[in-house]
């Protein structure tokens, strides 16, 4: 029994150790990819040391020059409002600056009412902040005013000149987050909607290979759980697909030098993520058909052997169809091959399809049934391919 214990300790160690060398892999991708070549990671990068530089310049105004007595209040807000966008940090400063504002008031209020008890001014105070930090009008700031009081209660001050100060410290802090954020390489996400359609494109690719290359096998259909687990994951980069959007527009509101970065080709118009969205769900659906006739506890009856080989070849030239429209938003050769290759790998799929339509009749029982579903959803799915360029 000791030894059986030991191993399942050993087995654990080892797999918590391969997990922690995929982490480890997958950040040194991330520097990598950061250092050799601008995309979301550079953004990320850049945006990471604007916050410090911004932070570092707050103190030195406050802490240094003024000599301010609580100077951690500049840094602190200034770091918070390096933002995405130049219009999300004016708007996320006014917001702080106001809840804020706000804190600082009511924790030296509490403070004087209670004759400086920091256990009282904190009962006074938190519970009311906390409450307001949940209105919707703050977002994200909200919680600024409770920590606020904090740092205002325990400092133990609550003079009016203390209360200036506070105040004073504060929008120092904002005018330099802002102020770094709008005015050293201002973020422009205009490469953010390409590089999220990119994304998708290549990732329902991989996928439909995927799914291919296993029902080219006898018993590949027994992967289908992972084949649906990643179909469903394909809505993370629709989600980011909608951010970035909003990024987009964001980046030329308020943003002074968002005419001075390379903008790259024009974006790709909206309507075009609706179609990607459409052809995830898709994807999902066929997937979850193929999900339910594998296994012991197969819901549904399996087409036969032959008929899913059939079946993969159309996937297979989806496949073709999605890689080929990510290279040509990635920008990886000359544009008409890459179009012609894309139109053919499409047609080639419409034709096997066609053929599909009646084969599926062939099979046994309620096999046909399955067969039948996943014809309409692979046609309902090239059909949106075709929309994709």
């Amino acid at each position: 029994m000791r030894s059986e214990s030991g191993f399942v300790v050993l087995v654990r160690w080892r797999a918590a150790v391969q997990r922690l060398g995929w982490e480890l892999a997958a950040v040194g991708r991330t520097v990598g990819s950061a250092v050799r070549r601008s995309g979301p990671e550079r953004d990320a990068m850049v945006q990471s040391f604007k916050a410090a530089g911004a932070a570092i310049a707050a103190w030195a105004l406050t802490g240094w020059w003024l000599e301010a007595p609580l100077a951690l209040m500049a840094p602190w807000t200034a770091i918070s409002l390096v933002m995405s966008t130049v219009y999300r940090s004016l708007y996320s400063g006014v917001q702080q600056f106001a809840i804020i504002v706000v804190g600082t008031v009511w924790a030296s209020a509490a403070m004087a009412v209670t004759g400086n008890s920091t256990l009282g001014a904190m009962a006074l105070t938190l519970p009311f902040m906390a409450l307001l930090g949940n209105y919707r009008r703050l977002g994200a700031q909200g919680i600024y005013g409770a920590t606020t009081a904090l740092f205002v209660i325990t400092y133990g001050a609550s003079t009016l000149s203390d209360v200036g100060h506070r105040l004073l410290e504060t929008l120092i802090g904002a005018v330099v987050g802002v102020a770094v954020n709008a005015f050293i390489l201002p973020p422009v996400h205009l490469r953010s909607v390409r590089d999220n359609l990119h994304a998708l494109a290549r990732g329902s690719g991989e996928l439909l290979a995927m799914v291919a290359e296993g029902l080219r096998e006898e018993d590949g259909i027994a992967r289908a759980r992972g084949w649906h687990d990643r179909a469903c994951r394909l809505g993370l980069p629709l989600q980011a697909l909608a951010d970035a959007r909003q990024w987009t527009s964001e980046s030329y509101r308020f943003n002074p030098g968002w005419r001075l970065r390379r903008c790259g080709p024009p974006q790709p118009p909206a309507e075009i993520d609706a179609v990607w969205e459409r052809v995830g769900a898709h994807l999902v659906a066929i997937t979850r058909t193929l999900q339910n006739t594998a296994g012991a506890e197969a819901q549904l009856t399996s087409p036969s052997y032959a008929y899913l080989a059939r079946w993969a070849d159309v996937a297979e030239n989806a496949a073709a169809v999605c890689n080929a429209e990510a290279d040509l938003l990635e920008g990886a050769g000359p544009a008409q091959p890459l179009c012609d290759e894309r139109h053919a790998a499409l047609e080639r799929a419409r034709t096997v399809c066609e053929e599909l339509t009646t084969e599926f009749k062939r099979e046994q029982g309620a096999a046909i049934a399955v067969g039948g579903e996943l014809v309409v959803e692979t046609q309902q799915l090239l059909r949106e391919l075709a929309d994709t360029h």
